[in-house]
């Protein structure tokens, strides 16, 4: 293995405009990175490896029926030996038909799982998934940490349970803290007076005749601040009904208290649904039980106080569609994953659920409060839009355990202030016919007031209004509308990303995908196929408009991915170009009323047009290559994140590399993505690809093609991250959400495959794997869990630094310093006119996931520190 070791101020001599846009995105967005994590890797459980397994059926049967079905596909499996049994649900579902049934089958093969899913009227088989909350409380805002050159450390992103949604340590708590504490001094009245409940009290609305359940911790039977509480059911292990931790009871509070800090609701009927355990555990057969009871109840409006981004738990997903299917009113918590993007949790970011984020009493959108893009239609696609609208969730008050009133943040907290609105709009309506999930939730987006200065991945439609909403209820008609209902990428910040960048000839298609709500009914249909109208007075004819779209929709809804691209007409031209498309939308007319309902909706398209840039200034980015959680264990690429082992943020530009594509589009250069093959793009019309934490393989047509593209002019820049078998061995952990083991399908990046796509230029990946800090350019930098270049040109350039063998640490628990280890390659292909390569091992100083993002006043330090002065250092050197 031979280098040549080259000292930086010789790389001036080298590096043309890709390379240095290479530099500048090393050297300027990198940032200062966490300390150690310590929390340890998810262990086996006690009861971890019970093997047992929801059965979930076509229809609902009883009892008896359920149990010849499986006696009877089992017997088919030809295993004879097989040992299992019905595990006993003892709740007050267990007296009614179900469609699921809890099954323990000791050393299940494969074939006899398959065999089960074979019989007729067994539609999935799933194992039994554990579920944790984590209920630590802030009781009142505590003051925002200084700004200093102090490494803050902060934890991950994500949980890979589902969680309660309350704050659960106090660096979460970060936006508005001074001016929570200051405005909850100023501001004596409760939040349901804040959004003027009290106006719809006068009118005689209290929620009256209205069911809404609160599946939660429970709540204790003499509590003082509820009169209305009609059932009280539990679905654990622990045979009591009560709130032992106090989350259940302020979500119930903030719904339906009526006295002190009282609630929305307070003459709802109150159904509490006891689902976590005092030591903040369920399963998700306790929550297909209690949902099964919902729809058997009538329950009008749900709450939801909980998530996590277990997507692909399709028994539970399933009954979600089925409880918004039956007309209930699901309101859920967007999640507390905050600031950064992607990190929106399920149930809320599905379409017929009404998504909840949070607010500061400033009307800043809470720091903890989760941020869009859905992240279940990448990489092919692109996300939707969630929250649906946002409201107070930081420093709310509400019921005490037993009695008095506590604070509380977090966006479950923002859940039950909308579940509770909602309770209350119900019961201003005098024909609850008009009331369905989706006629709710275009009520309150509709009626959504819109915060200065923020995206829509922030704030969905803007902040609760609750008058607003109560007056666009009580005169509507059943229709389908759009969300979002306009396409203007013109307007920055609301329609940010798509606002951050003009299109042009040539560029890749603008997607946007469009929620269609039905209001009419839980089904529907878009007749013919939706139009594209151009207007030509407006330049309409200067772009092409194509549409797929859900043809039928169902439970309430469906989707239009909106394709935009620039007509070859306008390749030279500038300026701004309209038109809309049409969409038709006929339900099923209800009640036993003949007919159809037929609604149609304009989708107005606005869009900003510039000359095809010049390929120098254009960048692709590969994000068909990326995967991320739940599909497979894709483990994080700085393995100090022992807490939160999943990448599941969906390595795209406008989630966790959101930063990255923020710094390119400052330094003038035009960002587009990948979401197809290498094979499907002209490479004649950009300058760099850019490959970062690629983790799927590479067709052999697409090395090829990649190769060719290389030695006619386009440059090539990958970070990557470490690829060790051992390692990955090593950090295998146990899922409780699938009771499974997980092994790494690949390291932090798939390194044998970017190996194979280098291999021709004499390049190669290792499996090293290292860490530690280092200066480049007198900026501190840290290298997170990267691999190191095993291979290169002898006529390139290397950089080599000091690290730690983080690999040893991780396999004998021995530190040692390896001298020398290269981390960033630079070359220049020798064929004329051939393009340029740039190898970094390290993906994790543009990644937004594990940035240093602890405190209040990061943004500050980060924008007038990092970015101001590495920047003038930087073009000072250079």
């Amino acid at each position: 293995m031979r280098f040549k070791i080259s000292p930086l101020r010789h790389i001036t001599t080298f590096l043309f405009q890709y390379i240095a846009m290479f530099c500048h995105l090393i050297l300027d967005i990198c940032v200062t990175w966490i300390d150690e994590a310590r929390q340890p890797y998810c262990t086996v459980s006690s009861d971890g490896c019970s093997p047992q397994y929801i059965i979930a059926f076509t229809g609902y049967f009883s009892a008896k029926a359920r149990s010849l079905y499986i006696s009877s596909a089992l017997r088919n499996s030809g295993d004879g030996a097989l040992e299992w049994h019905i595990v006993p649900r003892q709740n007050p579902a267990s007296d009614f038909p179900s469609d699921f049934e809890l099954v323990h089958i000791h050393q299940a093969s494969p074939s006899s799982l398959l065999t089960l899913e074979d019989h007729p009227y067994i539609k999935r088989v799933t194992p039994q998934r554990k579920v944790f909350r984590m209920l630590k409380y802030i009781p009142s805002p505590e003051p925002a940490a200084p700004c200093n050159a102090t490494r803050q450390s902060w934890q991950s992103s994500r949980p890979f349970r589902r969680t309660s949604l309350s704050l659960g340590s106090g660096f979460w708590h970060a936006t508005g803290r001074h001016s929570s504490r200051r405005l909850l001094r100023a501001i004596p009245r409760h939040v349901a007076q804040i959004l003027q409940a009290d106006v719809l009290w006068q009118m005689g609305h209290t929620g009256s005749g209205v069911k809404v359940a609160v599946f939660d911790t429970g709540l204790s039977e003499k509590h003082p601040h509820f009169k209305n509480v009609k059932e009280r059911t539990n679905w654990t292990n622990e045979k009591t009904l009560d709130d032992g931790l106090g989350h259940g009871t302020f979500v119930a509070g903030v719904i339906a208290s009526m006295r002190e800090c009282q609630g929305f609701a307070p003459d709802s009927e109150l159904h509490i649904f006891r689902v976590f355990t005092n030591n903040q555990v369920s399963y998700t057969s306790w929550f297909l039980d209690a949902f099964n009871y919902a729809i058997l109840k009538k329950i009008d409006v749900l709450n939801l106080s909980i998530g996590g981004p277990d997507f692909m738990d399709h028994p539970f997903v399933d009954k979600v569609w089925e409880l918004t299917a039956n007309r209930v009113i699901m309101v859920s918590a967007i999640g507390n994953d905050g600031p950064l993007y992607g990190t929106l949790n399920n149930p809320a970011d599905q379409m017929d659920v009404i998504g909840v984020g949070g607010i500061d009493f400033e009307d800043n959108i809470a720091r903890f409060s989760s941020r869009g893009m859905t992240t279940w239609e990448l990489p092919g696609g692109y996300g939707r839009v969630k929250p649906d609208i946002v409201t107070y969730g930081s420093g709310v008050r509400g019921s005490g355990l037993k009695e008095g009133c506590r604070s509380l943040s977090g966006t479950s907290v923002a859940s039950p202030v909308v579940a509770g609105a909602v309770t209350l709009l119900v019961s201003t309506v005098l024909n609850r016919e008009l009331v369905n999930p989706a006629s709710m939730k275009q009520a309150l987006i509709a009626s959504a007031r819109r915060l200065p200065g923020v995206n829509m991945f922030e704030q969905g439609h803007g902040k609760l209004d609750l008058i607003r909403a109560y007056q666009i209820l009580n005169s509507y008609k059943p229709q389908a509308s759009l969300s979002p209902s306009y396409i203007d990428l013109t307007e920055c910040p609301y329609m940010w990303p798509y606002c951050s960048q003009p299109i042009y000839y040539g560029g890749m298609p603008t997607i946007v995908n469009v929620t269609i709500l039905n209001g009419m009914g839980v089904t529907g249909r878009i007749v013919d196929k939706p139009i594209w109208q151009p207007y030509l007075p407006q330049n309409g004819d200067h772009i092409d408009v194509a549409v797929s779209y859900s043809p039928v929709l169902w439970p309430w809804a469906g989707y239009l991915a909106v394709s935009i691209s620039v007509a070859k007409k306008a390749a030279s031209w500038e300026g701004v170009a309209q038109g809309h498309v049409m969409v038709t939308v006929v339900s099923p007319a209800e009640n036993d009323v003949s007919g159809e309902l037929t609604s149609t909706v304009k989708l107005p398209i606005k869009v900003k047009i510039v000359p095809t840039p010049p390929r120098s200034k254009r960048v692709l980015w590969d994000q068909y290559h990326n995967l991320r959680y739940p599909p497979g264990y894709f483990p994080r690429d700085n393995l100090r994140m022992k807490n939160d082992p999943l990448d599941w943020n969906g390595d795209h530009i406008h989630t966790n590399f959101r930063d990255m594509y923020q710094h390119l589009r400052s330094m003038g250069y035009f960002v587009e993505v990948l979401g197809a093959p290498i094979t499907c793009f002209d490479a004649s019309q950009y300058g760099t690809l850019l490959m970062v934490d690629s983790e799927e393989e590479y067709f052999p047509e697409e090395i090829t093609k990649l190769r060719r593209d290389i030695d006619n002019g386009l440059s090539l820049i990958i970070f990557s991250d470490w690829y060790n078998t051992s390692v990955m061995r090593k950090v295998k952990f146990y899922d409780e959400n699938t009771r499974q083991w997980w092994m790494p399908d690949t390291g932090g990046a798939n390194v044998p495959a970017l190996n194979d796509l280098i291999s021709v230029w004499g390049m190669a990946f290792s499996d090293g794997l290292y860490e530690g800090d280092f200066t480049l350019a007198d900026h501190d930098m840290y290298y997170a869990s990267g691999c190191s270049i095993a291979r290169f040109p002898e006529d390139g350039i290397v950089i080599a630094k000091n690290l730690k063998d983080q690999g040893l640490e991780v396999l004998k628990q021995e530190t040692a310093v390896v001298e020398g280890v290269p981390i960033l390659g630079l070359y220049q292909t020798p064929s004329d006119g051939g393009g340029r390569i740039a190898l970094y091992g390290d993906s994790n100083c543009i990644d937004d996931s594990h940035r240093q993002k602890g405190n209040l006043a990061w943004s500050t330090c980060q924008q007038t520190h990092t970015h101001t002065d590495i920047v003038k250092t930087v073009r000072t050197r250079n």
